[in-house]
């Protein structure tokens, strides 16, 4: 038990140092991120890529993804918007990513709030995201393959209360499972590990959700190699610059700015005293 202890702390000492280190790789590096994403989220989630230091490139039609999605650093697929249209691209561009060996985050968004959203997300599933990143609802109803209570987009469960459905799914999709909440939760079918930074009013503005998922992309794009350490890092930064933003912030609409600069200005210092990185297994 007394060994477990020092052992939690000694790797909790860790998690800022490497945070820091992938955001310093994806700032020298900038790697290329494609974002296949729903209409609502475009803006911010490419700002927030850009302040990180990366490349975002919003690339949807299935005509360029043979010539472009091969030479993307990541994938990332949100299905917010979701149609039968936007489908086949989707796929199109899971499919060149893994061929490529690159990885890709899925975002299910309202996974199970429609039979046709369900479908479309478990078809994506079976494609190998390298990441799986939603809300508790959204994982639950992936894990369970069933409909479920969701209020739209948002969610209707605690991030705590979808850890054995993140570890299930985790396990059949052989992706990191990601859970978003007050305290985000990130796990590979075993190890458990919590991000307890950010600020409740984030919730309050659209897209922040979407725009970590990129984030996530970002992170793993510049260590391939350990996906669930880049995942929870980089939830755990994009926390640090929603409280440094929440500190300028007079509401929703003022924090979404202060949030892009506070990320595109953090330094190490800050990273290694507000990084809070725990294992729960």
């Amino acid at each position: 038990m007394e060994e477990d202890k020092v052992r939690g702390k000694a790797e909790a000492s860790g998690w800022p140092a490497r945070a820091w280190r992938l955001l310093s790789a994806i700032r020298s590096e900038s790697p290329l991120i494609q974002c296949i994403t729903n209409m609502v989220s475009m803006d911010l989630m490419a700002n927030t890529l850009l302040s990180a230091g990366a490349s975002p490139a919003m690339i949807h039609s299935a005509d360029e993804i043979p010539d472009f999605t091969p030479h993307a650093r990541a994938l990332c697929v949100n299905v917010g918007t979701l149609s039968a249209d936007w489908l086949p691209a989707m796929k199109l561009a899971a499919q060149f990513a893994s061929q490529s060996a690159k990885p890709w985050v899925l975002d299910p968004v309202a996974a199970g709030a429609s039979g046709f959203r369900l479908k479309a997300c478990l078809e994506l599933v079976e494609l190998k995201p390298t990441v799986i990143r939603g809300n508790a609802s959204e994982v639950i109803a992936l894990s369970k393959a069933s409909l479920g209570p969701t209020k739209g987009v948002d969610s209707s469960h605690e991030s705590t209360d979808a850890v054995e459905a993140a570890k299930s799914l985790a396990q059949a999709s052989g992706a990191i499972v990601a859970v978003s909440g007050a305290v985000d939760i990130v796990t590979d079918g075993e190890r458990v590990v919590g991000a307890h930074n950010g600020v409740p009013m984030m919730q309050r503005i659209t897209a922040t959700g979407c725009s970590v998922t990129a984030l996530i992309a970002a992170f793993v794009a510049v260590d391939p190699l350990h996906a669930l350490e880049a995942t929870v890092s980089a939830l755990s930064i994009f926390g640090v610059a929603g409280e440094m933003g929440m500190n300028l912030a007079k509401g929703p609409a003022s924090l979404r700015m202060h949030l892009i600069d506070s990320l595109y200005g953090l330094d190490d210092a800050v990273v290694h005293s507000r990084v809070t990185i725990t294992s729960f297994s």
